[in-house]
């Protein structure tokens, strides 16, 4: 028997950072779905609580964050309906549709997250079960095994009640729609870009939450200012998201902003070393058989929805726990060792020298890029070797080289690579500045933005971490620099 929809009612939540938001009835039902309640219990920050104590909100703010900014664009470029609209379940305009699409799309970008957030990520990234599967008919295969694919499988493979798929069904919304803004290649250019940009709903929301509960005033910006310079502009007959060159200094406080909080609080070393720590477990117990695997979490997905809510980071802590008690880790007295590291906050080493130094590179300049980059690597291999020749299993070393670029923005050379013949202003992810006149800028080519100046700049903030009798082995050897 087909499920009614419930008469059009609104419901409230009150959020820290922007007071009260308005749900309408699919969002609602979603919100309280075994795959949205998970959320709850995953750290938006990793370890970075280990730090900063009060970071400890979660996914599942973020994302109802994520979900009122483009809300809150949408309104800025008069596109939003009025709220009795988006409040019925019935009203399906095109209009309607296009914004509720919008605010599910970002609601549920984040559906995928694993422990910890990107923290344990990186290990099944690394491990990749299905990626480098050659065996069966995987719907991940060749595909990354990461949070975006796994919420895109969610949102398309759920169709059971309590499913989100059996969910947006119900209210007559194309799962496959939702999945293609989540994952950025709808047909919009302008959805793509609310979503997915160098300014976006996103980062507008992490910056500003991730701020108030570490009590750090990086990554505060005026959000109220730049919310009101949002403007639409039709490029060869697509619409794209600008920003009014009013606000150009707004926008470089938020993309300095974003560089700072990159530099200083998830790259900074005492945050990361705890995350490294996490990532290395997780990825141990991958090979171990220790951990739920991808293809585990998609049987989940499939068929056992409240078996999957519990993938999440109590489950993680758990794990180590069980296994550091139970003497399975007695074998591994490095992996021992660091999970105690993990559990009881026991801060490891920083592995300092020349090689891996904080620098500044010019995006462009991949020649002199990989040479720095070489250094590091070489650096850790000669770390490596030595520890190997002369110290024991409890003399652990663990890499934190970067995976993602720290930028303000892409740069003019990175925008245009490999699309010979192609508007540039049709590129999802440019900042563009629109001027009264009708003219159309990549923020780049705005001689007067100071990020125009430093857009060629990225940072590079190699880490490495080490136990205390590494550290003392390596002081003794020379081969790394004493505090």
């Amino acid at each position: 028997m087909k499920e009614s929809i419930p008469l059009t009612k609104s419901h409230v939540i009150y959020d820290a950072i922007y007071g009260f938001i308005k749900i309408n009835p699919v969002e609602w039902e979603i919100i309280h779905s075994p795959f949205y309640q998970r959320l709850r219990w995953i750290k938006q920050l990793g370890f970075s609580f280990y730090v900063f104590p009060g970071a400890e909100h979660s996914r599942f703010g973020h994302s109802i964050g994520v979900m009122y900014n483009a809300h809150k664009i949408l309104q800025s470029i008069d596109l939003a309906v009025s709220t009795k609209e988006l409040m019925d379940p019935t009203c399906l305009t095109k209009e309607a549709l296009y914004h509720k699409s919008l605010r599910l799309a970002a609601l549920l970008h984040d559906l995928g997250t694993f422990c910890f957030s990107h923290t344990t990520e990186m290990a099944y990234i690394k491990y990749g079960e299905t990626t480098n599967s050659k065996k069966g008919k995987s719907l991940q295969r060749r595909l990354a095994d990461d949070h975006e694919n796994l919420g895109s499988y969610i949102i398309k493979n759920t169709d059971y009640r309590g499913g989100i798929t059996h969910i947006l069904k119900k209210y007559n919304i194309d799962p496959q729609m939702i999945s293609d803004l989540v994952k950025g290649v709808d047909p919009s250019h302008l959805a793509n870009q609310i979503l997915h940009s160098e300014i976006d709903c996103d980062r507008m929301d992490y910056l500003l939450r991730d701020a108030h509960y570490t009590g750090l005033n990086y990554g505060t910006y005026d959000r109220d200012y730049l919310l009101h310079h949002f403007q639409v502009r039709n490029v060869d007959g697509h619409d794209v998201l600008s920003i009014n060159h009013n606000a150009i200094h707004c926008v470089e406080d938020f993309l300095m902003s974003r560089f700072s909080w990159y530099s200083q609080v998830i790259r900074s070393p005492r945050g990361a070393k705890f995350d490294a720590l996490a990532e290395r477990l997780c990825f141990h117990f991958l090979e171990k058989g220790w951990i739920y695997r991808y293809s585990d979490l998609l049987e989940m997905v499939a068929k056992r929805p409240e078996h999957f809510y519990a993938f999440n980071d109590n489950y993680f802590m758990s794990l180590i726990h069980k296994h550091y008690c139970d003497g399975s880790l007695d074998k591994d007295p490095h992996i021992k060792d660091m999970a105690s590291c993990l559990l009881f906050e026991k801060s490891p080493e920083v592995v300092r020298s020349m090689e891996l130094r904080q620098t500044l590179f010019n995006q462009d300049n991949t020649t002199e890029n990989k040479k720095t980059i070489k250094k590091a690597e070489a650096k850790i291999l000669e770390i490596q070797k030595y520890l190997k020749k002369h110290g024991d299993q409890l003399d652990w070393l663990i890499p934190d080289l970067p995976t993602k670029d720290i930028i303000f923005v892409s740069s003019y050379k990175k925008v245009v690579q490999g699309k010979s013949g192609q508007n540039v202003l049709l590129e999802r992810d440019p900042v563009k500045i629109s001027y009264d006149n009708g003219d159309l800028k990549l923020l780049t080519h705005v001689e007067n933005s100071v990020i125009s100046k430093l857009a060629d700049t990225k940072n590079f903030i190699p880490n490495a971490f080490c136990s205390r009798s590494a550290y003392e082995l390596l002081s003794r050897a020379g081969l790394i620099e004493n505090e």
